[in-house]
């Protein structure tokens, strides 16, 4: 039942229902649009396991939700205006077909009722959409204001009666929402606007009041609401991770950022410098690192290595191998015996992880290099302006296979020489592309001439950080170069 403000009109169209049908033909459009947007987030993941993915599907649900209001609006407002259908034919609209889940046109107005409530004669009047909104046969007749709270939630009928009782002493609109408990036991929240209707005295004769039906729209904001404050504690987490990563990535790896000389008074010094070059995406800390460290006995540790995963189980996996192979190598053995021993720490480790890694130990009296590897691209050799890559022993990945045995290669260094370890992410990996390994190696070995023109094992990193730096790799890399003194 309209206000009483839709009184007759002329049948003739109006300058007015031509702008509705316009405003109609864009909500329709708009709708369109917006369902071709929830159908590609329907495919685009897994919104199960994507809290991002949820989150926008929930504000497109809720945005066609407010559009299915709009357009039942206005579908109503043309109806009080000229030129309705009874009056003529009604132009035709070009609109999008509507998807599956776009509701029936009829079902729009279903969700809008109107009432008016007479106080002189208790009478009640109520539209057919209103009865079915409430769950009620109009043969049950409508409900009168006293009758009304029946239905009403418990803890809303204070509610509502306070916007009536405004409404009829006061005077005042009521625009509020409660919620209702139906026959059937279903539940639904009903935004009620309406004004008193005044009598010649100024006196409340009755109400009229509009009701709309606003459950889907409340439970769509509601979600919206829950998968927004979910992203945000998904991202302050990983925020929180991503930090804790950082800080125990900058705790581990050597302090030093400039070249390094090693051991300290021997025959020969070993001119060291190394770099950590991040992922194109900063988020992905991952597990690698290098190290050098002087032995006891006057060798020097050389490692470089990577563990799989990122954030802070990698990191911490990262600081817990790098801590043991130190504290090995300070107690004697040798690169082989090392790689076995880590090969079990990971293998029993509570939360099993793979790694590969190579390590070298340098004696400065002898200028012998002894060195194993598990899975890890071997040190490039530059000598006299050429490189190669040295003969890998026997290993395989740390942590894949228990017991496993690793083998052991010795091999003199000359004055001069240049040795440039690295982990395997300094290539972007490409699909259906030769291994990155091997192109990373002939990237490095084709820097031999600039190796030999430089004067220090910094300028060599230098070198590989312009070639390699600013590549937008899936992974995080680390390069570490020793240089033998003359």
């Amino acid at each position: 039942m309209p206000p009483p403000l839709f009184a007759d009109h002329p049948a003739d169209r109006t300058p007015e229902r031509d702008a509705v049908e316009a405003l109609i033909s864009q909500a329709r459009t708009l709708r369109g649009g917006l369902d071709a947007v929830r159908r590609e987030s329907s495919v685009a993941g897994d919104l199960a396991a994507d809290p991002q993915l949820r989150w926008q599907r929930a504000l497109c649900d809720l945005a066609v939700h407010h559009l299915d209001d709009l357009g039942g609006h206005l579908d109503q407002l043309r109806e009080g205006l000229p030129g309705t259908l009874a009056e003529g034919p009604e132009p035709h609209v070009e609109a999008p077909a509507a998807p599956p889940e776009a509701p029936e046109p009829g079902a729009l107005l279903r969700r809008v009722g109107s009432a008016e409530w007479n106080l002189l004669t208790d009478d009640a009047t109520w539209s057919d959409e209103l009865f079915t909104m409430f769950g009620r046969e109009p043969a049950d007749g409508p409900l009168t204001l006293d009758e009304l709270p029946s239905l009403v939630h418990a803890d809303d009928q204070e509610k509502l009666a306070v916007m009536v009782t405004d409404c009829l002493v006061d005077g005042r609109p009521i625009d509020g929402e409660f919620r209702i408990v139906r026959a059937d036991s279903v539940h639904r929240t009903v935004h009620m606007v309406g004004e008193p209707v005044l009598d010649a005295d100024g006196s409340t004769a009755c109400m009229w009041a509009v009701l709309r039906d606003v459950s889907e729209l409340r439970r769509s904001q509601s979600a919206v609401r829950e998968t927004g404050d979910s992203l945000r504690r998904q991202r302050h987490v990983a925020q929180t991770e991503h930090r804790l990563a950082v800080e125990l990535q900058e705790a581990v790896l050597p302090p030093w950022r400039g070249s390094l000389r090693f051991p300290e008074g021997g025959p020969v010094t070993l001119d060291l410098a190394g770099r950590y070059l991040p992922a194109g995406t900063s988020a992905l800390i991952g597990g690698d690192w290098y190290d050098a460290l002087q032995l006891p006995d006057g060798r020097t540790l050389l490692s470089v290595g990577d563990l799989t995963g990122h954030g802070v189980a990698a990191t911490s996996g990262m600081a817990m191998v790098l801590g043991a192979l130190r504290g090995m190598a300070v107690a004697g053995h040798r690169p082989g015996q090392l790689m076995g021993f880590l090969n079990q720490l990971l293998d029993s480790a509570t939360q099993p992880a793979l790694g590969s890694a190579v390590c070298c130990q340098f004696d400065p009296a002898t200028r012998a290099l002894e060195w194993a590897q598990a899975g890890h691209p071997a040190p490039l050799l530059f000598r006299g302006g050429t490189g190669r890559a040295l003969d890998a022993p026997e290993g395989v990945l740390l942590g894949a296979t228990t017991g496993a045995s690793y083998g052991q290669h010795a091999e003199r260094l000359e004055p001069g020489d240049l040795l440039v370890l690295h982990t395997d992410g300094l290539v972007p990996r490409r699909t259906h592309a030769p291994d990155s390994t091997h192109e990373g190696t002939e990237r490095l070995l084709a820097l031999a001439p600039r190796f030999g023109a430089a004067r220090s094992a910094q300028e060599s990193v230098r070198i590989v950080v312009e070639e390699f730096g600013t590549a937008e790799r899936e992974d995080d890399a680390c390069v570490l170069i020793a240089k033998v003194g003359d």
